[in-house]
């Protein structure tokens, strides 16, 4: 499935310095996955901290936003 980030993601992962590749792994293999109201939170500990990606799905998937825990 086609993964699109949105410019608010792009700007998080650049201040943040979490990569396009980490971000990937925690949506397909998440440690924890939460849905509430059609938005999905999934978490992941990417070796130098944990991190949450919250994204939309529908015909692809849609980063919204994504931070450390």
């Amino acid at each position: 499935m086609e993964i699109i980030f949105t410019k608010h993601a792009k700007e998080m992962m650049g201040k943040r310095k979490i990569s396009e590749d980490e971000i990937i792994q925690t949506i397909k293999h998440p440690e924890k996955l939460m849905k509430i109201e059609g938005i999905y939170y999934a978490q992941k500990n990417i070796v130098r901290a944990n991190i949450e990606v919250v994204y939309e799905k529908v015909k692809y998937i849609k980063v919204i936003t994504l931070y450390y825990l």
